[in-house]
């Protein structure tokens, strides 16, 4: 199969429509909408907080004291009842005195993952009903704050791909205007994090940089959608698709991501995004100033006949422009923020490589859990900020999900009248 970059401009237009029509924010968000937390503990926290706050004028900022995630992996899991005490505890109660704030953003220095839970997942041989051992994120935790409080949220029990647990389907998911926790309850909860403090300190220069400079970043580099056809084109009409079931009894077909990612292809290209649809069995690497990326990273391995199967040197050879955003098809892609070797592939290296924001997962999300890439660029290059486009995209919360980067990071915000036809 032929690489695909652009489809007619008719049928382009026809299948965007959907989603351009609503999803075109008026309001930039504020630093005032923001809680920045910081583990005082950690001398890393600190200074990603310090500068986070400096740069973009955040003035709500919670210190909390728990053990530091930024010097060992035993560190970025954390007990259910230390996390409730020394985390949760103190962000309610800033969250209670404080009803403005829509975002919250950890930094590195703060645990990624709990243990203990009644929500997240775990090997479906380990859990057992009087001894309940999840482990959710602790991003996706925290973003279902206060979800028990709306009679509409549903939770969902998930079954498939080894793991089993339970998770709330997320209020935001596909929605077409900005957040606002008053509305949907819940918090958008980005971190920012990375291998190092200067990777975790470069998420906000490039959000910034992307900002200032984003028309002269589109005429540089492209998006870049890394179809695996082995798995199935699936029918792209179909996709993004809600969650049908509140039991999921097995992970979704494997062909249904590759048509979001074909539909994300049309959304892209009728809004003149330069973006690469790959279509064949080739696991693509040696491209730099890319804009965004959606793949199956480390799981496109299944070629073996053509010998063109996931390779870490071509997913090391990948580089970004500031504002570029990505999520992968990986189980556990943020599963640690410090070098490892062996596993799947991990958000860490791509955001050393240039990466403005990222989703990842620190455990098994099936596949019902990865970001929707349509959602993403629909909403992301219609002027929404990167963890609202994320979060739209993301089935849901209590769960597995980490994303990393700015909330605020908004770059395409205006972009969309530019483009409206003249009258």
């Amino acid at each position: 199969m032929k690489t695909i970059a652009i489809l007619p401009a008719l049928l382009c237009l026809l299948l965007s429509a959907a989603y351009s029509k609503d999803a075109n924010p008026t309001l930039r968000r504020m630093p005032d909408e923001v809680l920045l937390v910081v583990n005082t503990d950690s001398p890393i926290s600190q200074a990603i907080a310090y500068d986070y706050a400096a740069k973009r004028s955040v003035t709500n900022i919670l210190g909390i004291q728990c053990q530091d995630s930024a010097i060992s992996t035993k560190n970025e899991t954390i007990a259910l009842a230390d996390f409730t005490r020394a985390i949760e505890t103190p962000v309610r109660g800033y969250l209670a005195a404080h009803t403005n704030i829509d975002f919250i953003v950890l930094t590195k220095g703060i645990p990624i993952r709990i243990t203990g839970s009644d929500m997240g997942s775990c090997d479906q041989n380990s859990r057992e009903p009087k001894n309940i051992r999840g482990h959710p994120s602790v991003d996706s935790f925290l973003a279902a704050l206060d979800y028990m409080n709306f009679p509409s949220t549903l939770k969902i029990d998930i079954a498939g791909s080894g793991a089993i647990g339970c998770a709330y389907s997320n209020h935001y998911w596909n929605a077409t205007e900005p957040f606002s926790h008053a509305k949907f309850g819940g918090y958008l909860v980005t971190r920012l994090d990375g291998y190092t403090e200067a990777d975790a300190k470069s998420l906000v220069t490039r959000a910034l940089a992307a900002e200032k400079n984003i028309a002269q970043i589109l005429t540089q580099g492209k998006v870049l959608l890394d179809v695996e056809p082995a798995f199935g084109l699936g029918d792209k009409a179909t996709q993004p698709g809600p969650i049908a079931s509140t039991n999921i009894l097995a992970e979704s077909a494997w062909s249904e991501f590759n048509a979001d990612m074909r539909h994300a292809n049309d959304i892209l290209a009728s809004r003149g995004i330069p973006v690469e649809l790959d279509l064949t069995e080739k696991f693509i690497g040696s491209r730099s100033n890319l804009l965004g990326y959606f793949s199956w990273g480390s799981n496109d391995e299944r070629s073996w006949e053509s010998n063109d199967f996931y390779s870490t040197n071509a997913y090391l050879s990948l580089y970004f422009a500031p504002g570029a955003v990505s999520d992968t098809a990986v189980s556990t892609s943020a599963r640690t923020f410090l070098p490892t070797t062996g596993g799947q592939s991990l958000m860490t290296d791509l955001i050393a490589h240039g990466l403005t924001g990222a989703k990842g997962y620190t455990d098994e999300p099936l596949l019902q859990g990865i970001a929707s890439p349509t959602i993403v660029f629909d909403r992301y290059t219609a002027g929404y900020t990167l963890a609202e486009s994320f979060y739209a995209a993301s089935h849901f919360v209590g769960w597995e999900d980490v994303i990393i980067g700015d909330p605020l990071c908004c770059p395409y915000f205006g972009r969309m009248e530019t483009l409206a036809p003249k009258p």
